[in-house]
């Protein structure tokens, strides 16, 4: 990506057509809808759209959907390595990148269909193929889930 392309990127942020230029993740396991914000080496704001449609409502719960804590770790993972890769688009071309490690996370509601989902991460370090970057998930207003996610490129 130019610098031109990095700098709309920031400005811009994304629709569903640019995170899968950046990101590997496709239906179903596609867990961010559109990036609000992204400012390299620095933090990311980026959304899911919570449907009941989501094949996952289909085994947790049937009676009573409730998205599971782990996809709401993912989508915070996700949206972490949107911010990785545009802020390193030349060192991580080729290169995926893997969850290796969470810390510190906290459920404080459910999320549940028709909820959205304001994902924010932030760059804490980097030390290549290490980057660790803490979030929280917001939905109305109140957090659903904070923690730290640790990512390694490879």
């Amino acid at each position: 990506m130019s610098s031109e392309q990095r700098q709309e990127a920031e400005k811009a942020g994304m629709d569903i057509i640019e995170i899968q230029k950046w990101i590997p993740h496709r239906y179903p396991f596609l867990l961010i809808d559109r990036v609000l914000e992204v400012v390299p080496d620095s933090h990311i704001v980026a959304i899911k759209n919570v449907s009941v449609n989501e094949e996952f409502f289909q085994g947790h719960f049937p009676q009573h959907p409730v998205m599971p804590g782990v996809l709401i770790i993912e989508s915070m993972a996700q949206a972490a390595g949107v911010l990785a890769r545009v802020s390193e688009p030349a060192l991580v071309k080729d290169k995926t990148f893997y969850l290796v490690g969470v810390d510190g996370f906290k459920w404080k509601r459910q999320v549940v269909p028709g909820d959205t989902l304001q994902i924010t991460m932030r760059s804490v370090k980097k030390r290549n193929p290490l980057w660790i970057m803490e979030g929280e998930v917001v939905v109305d207003g109140k957090i659903v889930a904070s923690g730290t996610v640790t990512a390694a490129a490879a």
